[in-house]
């Protein structure tokens, strides 16, 4: 790979001595890695169930590397939401953030979703998660993502910035920024990268960054904590970034992270300064650690917010002083609407709280708990999508099945992952259940079943005899 000679001159100033292994680095193949999706099944139990060789990320608690030429995205646990298939070193900046239950917390830059899932899974369905990215493309490749991975607590928006700030105000507990960048740590991955480098490079995206930061930092509530990262190595996007933050916000703080053996310090000098609190900044590079590269800095902000920021360009619907709900203003389910779903719900072993689900034209979605007013944001869903009330059935959804655990729902039909019929079902087929596969009553009864692959719910059958109609999402079906 020929890098760039400019880019090359200033990885010199930033390794010194250690560029050479850098470069070396760059010859040999890249990590694989996935992340173990922990709000469906426990680290352990997954490392006893994986059927392929995986070895511990040494810096992250639920991450693993695979072997190239391994298939991940091919097997069964895949499209039950057990991993995500992440770059080792971007799991970092989900695993450095500090998310408790109930919390209120935004990822700005979201899509595809490797990090807003792992937020999500640290929220365990408490709370709430808005997972945000300004293309609408890519947001839909996040929402398959999040209802994959089941969850049920989030909003997944499309907007800019300045507008989420008129919304959000004072709001968040936690933010994560994975911001746009020039993509350094990209190269050995993704070759095209390079170009990509040489048409935009740092300093188009430092003042990006420094725009969506600027919009950031007035929703984070009093006393929260705010991750930026970055997948590049330039002090301009880095150091330089965080430098910035800090003279925006004196009241903005940086705060130590958990470290590994491999990482390195922030480094002020950089960028011409001697702020040594930019140490607590962490970089990343690839001949230090099996990972592509990242850069993180992790900011508290006091307790009192400086008056630049206020409520400036804020409409009073959300604020640190009291976040207002929507919850007064849902559209209730009609009395045909309620029947239907509560006859469906018969089946079930949970509980969905008749005041958090809410119509929209036959479409049924359970809300979070502390859902705010959203109306005028562009966004693609909120909440978890129960199904659709049509023809005088409820008709549940991908996203539910999802959501659910295989004890949560009393009709199961559950396949070991190497039954052939697995695969079929994934691809779309009507399957043919045998005597052990489904109980003579269940027979009977018909109406849907939860198709699980041992224990883990894939998507909705509906059973007619020993007849399985497939009822898997055709947009998620296996090719």
């Amino acid at each position: 790979m020929e890098l760039p000679q400019k880019f090359c001159e200033e990885m010199k100033r930033i390794l010194g001595e250690e560029y050479e292994a850098y470069c070396s680095s760059m010859k040999e193949s890249r990590k694989f890695g996935l992340r173990v999706n922990t709000a469906k099944i426990s680290v352990e139990k997954f490392e006893k169930i994986c059927p392929f060789a995986i070895t511990k990320v040494p810096y992250i608690e639920n991450g693993f590397y695979y072997e190239e030429g391994v298939q991940p995205s091919k097997h069964p646990y895949y499209f039950a939401g057990l991993y995500y298939l992440q770059d080792p070193s971007a799991m970092t900046p989900a695993s450095r953030l500090p998310v408790n239950k109930g919390e209120a917390v935004l990822d700005l830059c979201a899509a595809p979703g490797g990090k807003a899932t792992e937020l999500a899974a640290k929220l365990g369905g408490t709370g709430l998660l808005v997972a945000n990215d300004i293309s609408s493309k890519r947001a839909k490749a996040l929402l398959k993502n999040i209802e994959l991975f089941g969850v049920e607590n989030s909003l997944i928006v499309t907007e800019y910035p300045a507008k989420l700030r008129q919304y959000f105000t004072g709001f968040f507990d936690k933010i994560l920024i994975d911001a746009p960048c020039s993509g350094e740590g990209m190269f050995r991955k993704d070759p095209a990268m390079v170009k990509a480098w040489e048409q935009n490079g740092p300093e188009f995206y430092s003042k990006l960054q420094r725009e969506i930061l600027q919009q950031a930092l007035p929703m984070l509530k009093d006393g929260g904590m705010l991750l930026y990262s970055t997948c590049t190595f330039s002090p301009l996007e880095d150091e330089g970034t965080v430098e910035y933050v800090l003279s925006l916000d004196e009241r903005m703080e940086l705060v130590e992270m958990d470290g590994y053996s491999g990482f390195a310090a922030g480094d002020p000098g950089l960028i011409g300064i001697s702020n040594k609190e930019l140490e607590k900044c962490v970089r990343m590079f690839p001949h230090r650690l099996d990972g592509e590269g990242h850069f993180l800095a992790l900011f508290r902000c006091g307790k009192e917010r400086p008056g630049q920021f206020g409520n400036e360009g804020d409409d009073g619907r959300l604020s640190s002083q009291g976040r207002q709900s929507s919850r007064g203003r849902r559209r209730g389910l009609q009395k045909e609407e309620q029947e239907l779903f509560a006859a469906f719900a018969a089946d079930l072993n949970r509980t969905f709280e008749s005041e958090r689900i809410e119509s929209k034209n036959g479409m049924l979605y359970y809300m979070p708990e502390e859902m705010p007013d959203v109306r005028g944001l562009r966004f693609l869903r909120s909440g978890l999508f129960l199904g659709e009330v049509k023809k005088k059935r409820f008709e549940p959804s991908q996203s539910l099945a999802m959501a659910l655990r295989a004890g949560e729902y009393k009709k199961v039909i559950d396949l070991p992952a190497d039954d052939e019929r697995v695969f079929r079902y994934l691809k779309g087929e009507t399957l043919v259940l045998d005597g052990g596969d489904v109980a003579e009553e269940e027979k009977r009864a018909g109406g849907y079943v939860l198709v699980c692959v041992d224990g883990y719910p894939l998507g909705w059958g509906k059973l007619t005899g020993c007849t399985l109609k497939n009822k898997y999402h055709p947009g998620w079906r296996l090719m």
